[in-house]
């Protein structure tokens, strides 16, 4: 992961400085100010990517988990779940993938009220190839080791549980 031209100074310990001469909390300030920055780099290093399969990595996501559904389709409500998005995002997200031919939308056989989105035999095939190029680049944390993605992973679990993400009984090693 590179910037096309990296700042002169490290903005997160600028906004650590600054934070000290004001109030408590720099640790936890600095720690979440890193992780919100990181997740935006990786994102736009991750879309940039996509951007040749004329993907986001929010629709990637959407294909990937009607991939991993039994039946290859879910209800619209319950992907917004998963994915922690809001229904008007999902629903743009599948409006996209629809237009595409990636997705199409099915009522449900026993919810009326439900619709279901299906990913399509070209749906399928683009998971495989933004699969690939996104396994390619590391997903973007390639400065990584094994070991320090185990690490990372382990360290963020007690707040993912914390936030009801899952249950604690969950376990952690696939």
């Amino acid at each position: 992961m590179s910037r096309k031209s990296p700042l002169p100074f490290d903005p997160i310990a600028e906004a650590a400085r600054q934070w000290a001469l004001r109030w408590d909390g720099v640790a936890e300030m600095r720690a979440v100010t890193s992780l919100m920055r990181v997740q935006q780099l990786v994102l736009a290093e991750l879309d940039e990517l996509l951007r040749q399969h004329r993907l986001t990595f929010a629709r990637y996501e959407a294909l990937v988990l009607l991939t991993f559904s039994r039946h290859g389709s879910l209800p619209l409500g319950k992907m917004g779940e998963r994915l922690q998005v809001h229904p008007t995002s999902i629903t743009s997200i599948i409006d996209r993938l629809e237009a595409s031919g990636h997705v199409v939308r099915r009522p449900h056989p026993t919810d009326g009220r439900t619709i279901l989105a299906e990913i399509t035999d070209a749906g399928r095939d683009l998971v495989e190839k933004a699969t690939k190029d996104l396994v390619r680049a590391d997903f973007g944390l390639g400065e990584l080791s094994g070991a320090d993605l185990d690490a990372l992973t382990a360290l963020l679990r007690p707040i993912r549980l914390a936030a009801g993400d899952f249950r604690a009984d969950t376990p952690t090693v696939i």
